[in-house]
């Protein structure tokens, strides 16, 4: 049987690059298809909601994760913290039980939060927006108070807030700071801007 003139290595080979070249575009077309379904960075900043791995937070300490172009400030608090901000004189916390609604219905309780040792705050000062200083520890100097129980301390305007995140009475700040949306996903996973209820 004649072979016509085909030269048969130079169709393998055209078929082989045109696979080849097919392959590289199916990728080039599925990378930023399976990308799209992230969120993106307008979205994230218009309030997606972020995770936080609190597995390596030591007692005391505080980490900072951003949601909605904020800080949020997640506390490991101490038991002697808890105690602290507990048994703190509410005569001079502006609005002790939080009746002004700065934060979800299910942290309720003076600590405001879901576990009292796991505290979750937006960190901006409620009066012009600063971010304040953590000095979590008690009696701590240049707070402008005595008896200080740990907490935050704005040093812009002097406003003074508990580690609970209650604000003091006679401070510029008119309310407690924020407590955003949250929820437990496993003892060390927390996902900041959604609800348990909602996930």
């Amino acid at each position: 049987m004649a072979d016509n003139g085909v030269n048969k290595g130079r169709r393998r080979f055209l078929v082989g690059a045109t696979t080849v070249v097919g392959a590289v575009g199916a990728v080039g077309v599925a990378v930023p298809f399976v990308a799209s379904w992230q969120p993106s960075a307008r979205a994230r900043a218009a309030g997606a909601p972020v995770q936080a791995d609190i597995s390596k937070l030591e007692p005391g300490q505080r980490m900072t994760v951003e949601w909605r172009g904020k800080p949020v400030w997640i506390i490991n608090r101490t038991p002697e913290m808890v105690e602290r901000t507990r048994n703190f004189d509410e005569d001079r916390l502006a609005d002790p039980a939080s009746m002004v609604p700065q934060q979800p219905d299910y942290v309720s309780g003076e600590m405001r939060s879901i576990k009292p040792e796991i505290g979750v705050l937006i960190g901006i000062c409620t009066h012009l927006g600063c971010s304040p200083l953590y000095r979590p520890e008690p009696d701590a100097e240049g707070v402008g108070t005595d008896d200080w129980p740990g907490g935050f301390f704005c040093p812009c305007h002097g406003s003074r807030f508990d580690l609970a995140g209650r604000v003091f009475s006679n401070v510029p700040a008119p309310t407690n700071l924020e407590v955003p949306p949250y929820r437990f996903d496993s003892d060390a996973l927390i996902t900041v801007g959604e609800d348990e209820e909602t996930a």
